[in-house]
């Protein structure tokens, strides 16, 4: 019986990826990936030669028959990765995590790559205790009902938000937590343009203001202890 592979990728800086990474990426059977284009450009860049399958969102539960079989018939390897990071975070891929176990199929992870350890790791706050939530959803109501719901958390709340939403979303917080809340941003993190902000959430907007386009994904920490 085959494997999966759960590869994490760059988040940006394609010098970020284990030699682990590597050897799998090019040992598989079969890489899936969310965009072809993406993956090729990281494959190029270490003349990785294999093969591609589109696997996203929008064909996951329609190709998962196809790759379980592939691996539990066929005695394929096959490798998940995402446009960038650690596949399942926030991204593509449990479903067929979940449904390999019910076939008795091997998952092996090869870490590497994640916005969330990353901006963990430099925001300068403590990281005893904290909750990731993911993407907030888009309508106002059920951003509010999350984020009151962990008003009496003790920790750090993360949240990663979209350049379009990340200064209303600020102003949600703001109204739930008070403006005495510290914040963290990391915003193209590994990038050319990389940028941390942090300080009150005042302080943050003020800053974000500033900035005549705002771009990439961001990573948003709220310090509650």
């Amino acid at each position: 019986m085959g494997k999966l592979f759960i590869v994490s990728t760059p988040i940006g800086n394609l010098d970020d990826i284990t030699f682990r990474a590597i050897k799998t990426l090019k040992s598989v059977d079969l890489i899936l990936c969310e965009d072809t284009r993406r993956t090729l450009k990281l494959l190029n860049h270490y003349e990785i030669k294999n093969k591609l399958l589109s696997y996203h969102s929008y064909n996951e539960k329609k190709n998962l028959n196809k790759i379980i079989d592939m691996i539990n018939l066929e005695n394929k390897n096959i490798a998940l990765v995402t446009d960038n990071g650690t596949p399942t975070i926030s991204d593509p891929g449990w479903i067929l995590v979940n449904e390999c176990y019910k076939n008795n199929i091997e998952v092996i992870p090869i870490p590497g790559a994640s916005a969330l350890t990353c901006s963990l790791s430099i925001c300068g706050f403590s990281t005893d205790n904290f909750i990731f939530i993911g993407f907030l959803p888009r309508k106002e109501g059920k951003i509010k009902k999350i984020l009151n719901n962990l008003k009496d958390f003790e920790g750090l709340i993360i949240t990663y938000e979209s350049p379009f939403r990340v200064k209303e979303t600020l102003k949600i917080i703001r109204e739930i937590f008070t403006k005495e809340k510290e914040i963290f941003i990391g915003r193209e993190l590994t990038k050319v343009y990389e940028e941390k902000i942090r300080g009150k959430i005042d302080e943050v907007i003020e800053k974000l203001d500033k900035i005549e386009q705002l771009k990439g994904e961001f990573v948003l920490i709220i310090n509650n202890y």
